[in-house]
């Protein structure tokens, strides 16, 4: 591979370090806060429908899932966890070196990785959705997910650690799965139990 071709792979990946706490601010500045919803609700159980229209209501939409993430202290936010059924999500996380990253993915697709970066991390895991609780899961320690922007450009975002981790929970999401899917019926168990025994530190949407 050329200097070139290494570059033009590069360019692919969007700048999300640069200004992310202003960028974040405005986000969060024009929206309003949703209250979350919570694993047993139909919205979070069942794929996100593909983003077909980028207009002032999916800027709006980004705009408040910014909001309700900084309510509720995450580091990232899928459109369901807010009772919308659309393929979006956002995030303002660190990565494992504590550079901050600000964004929003639309129609968002994690990439097969190759063998030979396919590296496992078992580190700790939580969910706005299952609050309070957290269990460990085992999760490639680096992620590319690509999708569009709000305007409906191609993007590509790539993250490791527990940025990786963030990206691919939140891509989950969108694919009608929270990350207590992916654990054992005892592990799962032992999430609902914890999340049961707390209260949430932010709104809920409660399941009648």
């Amino acid at each position: 591979m050329t200097q070139q071709d290494q570059a033009e792979q590069r360019s692919e990946f969007i700048d999300d370090t640069t200004d992310a706490e202003a960028r974040e601010a405005a986000h969060r500045e024009r929206g309003t806060v949703r209250p979350i919803t919570v694993v047993g609700n139909p919205v979070l159980h069942k794929p996100c429908r593909t983003v077909t229209e980028f207009d002032d209501k999916l800027a709006a939409l980004i705009d408040d899932m910014f909001a309700s993430q900084r309510a509720a202290e995450g580091v990232g936010l899928a459109a369901n966890q807010i009772g919308v059924d659309l393929r979006v999500f956002v995030y303002d996380c660190p990565d494992d070196d504590g550079v901050r990253h600000v964004g929003h993915v639309v129609n968002p697709v994690v990439e097969e990785l190759p063998a030979e970066r396919r590296v496992l991390d078992d580190s700790n895991e939580g969910c706005l959705s299952v609050p309070g609780a957290y269990m460990e899961l085992v999760r490639p320690d680096y992620a590319v997910v690509r999708g569009q922007d709000l305007h409906g450009n191609p993007i590509a975002v790539e993250g490791s650690g527990y940025f990786a981790r963030c990206l691919q929970h939140e891509t989950d999401h969108l694919n009608g799965y929270l990350y207590i899917d992916r654990l054992s019926k005892r592990e799962r168990k032992d999430v609902l139990r914890q999340m049961a025994e707390g209260t949430p530190k932010y709104q809920t949407v409660p399941n009648d």
